[in-house]
């Protein structure tokens, strides 16, 4: 087991920051909120954490199909499938599972689909097109319901109270983990990492390059359902107006798991990592007590964390270009 662990930490050395970053965090949140490594807290730590750590994995493959592929439309795409559950499905009488998860899959595959077609065949940068994404969902959520509103399904209520660990958020995310290490086996897998890393000699070694980035935005369409899932089930209602801190969030929390934003280099774990690392941070900043500027300064602290995990990404390619 530990030569495994070995093996694995020496070829994936780009987690070493944020494990170390995690149990750093850990042992301040230890000392600091207790109560978060109860049973009830860390059942509650489930269930807000679920959506971010979804929006992380559902980046992870577009970011490491390469061309700077950072899909700011995560945010407002959770946001557009929240609120549809809620204003459109559940309003009307659509309550089954079977319905809400397909639809929430559906639209999350839909959406990337749409913007790979466009990445890929009209040529548009793909900041430019998930930038327009991220405007044009954040408008539509609006004009579906102005304000938070709305209910779950009956049966999703229950979820969103936190009091046992073993919840139904915990099986999703169970389940989109057995789904990323069902993708990490596959050969689709080694297509993605190389058309990252180096797409021309991809494409000279017969890999079907705009296949692999069509499917790794599927399959980042589909977290985004199950991250969109386990936000109504949070929240218990619609809300078109917290797509913006996800996206923020999700972005951070990936340059903190370890990936690296000109392709290649990624994973569910680095993004995990990350996710629980903007958690933990913003749970320490919560025991400070700001006052009113709590919200505030938990933005900027995460600016400054984008920032600076951007630094070290643009000098660990450096250092890794130069040897």
């Amino acid at each position: 087991m530990t030569r495994a662990m070995t093996n694995f930490l020496s070829k994936n050395r780009y987690l070493t920051v944020p494990a170390a970053l995690f149990v750093v965090l850990t042992i301040l949140a230890i000392v600091r909120s207790p109560n978060l490594f109860a049973a009830s807290g860390l059942a509650g730590a489930v269930l807000v954490a679920a959506p971010l750590i979804l929006c992380t994995m559902a980046l992870t493959p577009i970011v490491m199909a390469g061309r700077g592929s950072v899909d700011l439309s995560v945010g407002p795409a959770m946001g557009f499938i929240n609120v549809t559950l809620v204003m459109w499905l559940s309003k009307y009488g659509f309550t089954n599972p079977l319905a809400i998860f397909g639809w929430a899959i559906a639209m999350g595959a839909l959406w990337q689909l749409l913007q790979a077609l466009v990445i890929l065949y009209v040529r548009v940068a793909p900041i430019i097109v998930t930038l327009s994404g991220y405007l044009i969902l954040s408008g539509v959520n609006l004009m579906i319901t102005q304000r938070p509103g709305g209910l779950a399904p009956d049966w999703m209520m229950s979820w969103g109270a936190g009091t046992t660990l073993l919840s139904p958020v915990s099986f999703i995310l169970l389940g989109a983990f057995v789904l990323w290490f069902v993708f990490w086996r596959s050969t689709f897998h080694s297509h993605l990492r190389l058309t990252g890393a180096d797409e021309r000699m991809a494409y000279t070694a017969g890999v079907p390059t705009e296949t692999v980035r069509i499917g790794a935005h599927l399959l980042g369409g589909v977290f985004i359902g199950l991250a969109a899932v386990c936000y109504t089930a949070l929240i218990s209602s619609g809300d078109p107006t917290q797509g913006a801190n996800y996206t923020l969030q999700a972005v951070t929390a990936l340059v903190l798991g370890g990936a690296s934003l000109g392709g290649g280099r990624g994973g569910a774990i680095g993004s995990v990592l990350g996710a629980l690392n903007m958690f933990l941070i913003a749970n320490l900043l919560a025991t400070f007590r700001f006052e009113m500027i709590s919200g505030s300064a938990t933005k900027m602290a995460f600016g400054v964390i984008l920032v600076v995990s951007l630094l070290v990404n643009v000098l660990a390619v450096s250092r890794a270009s130069a040897r």
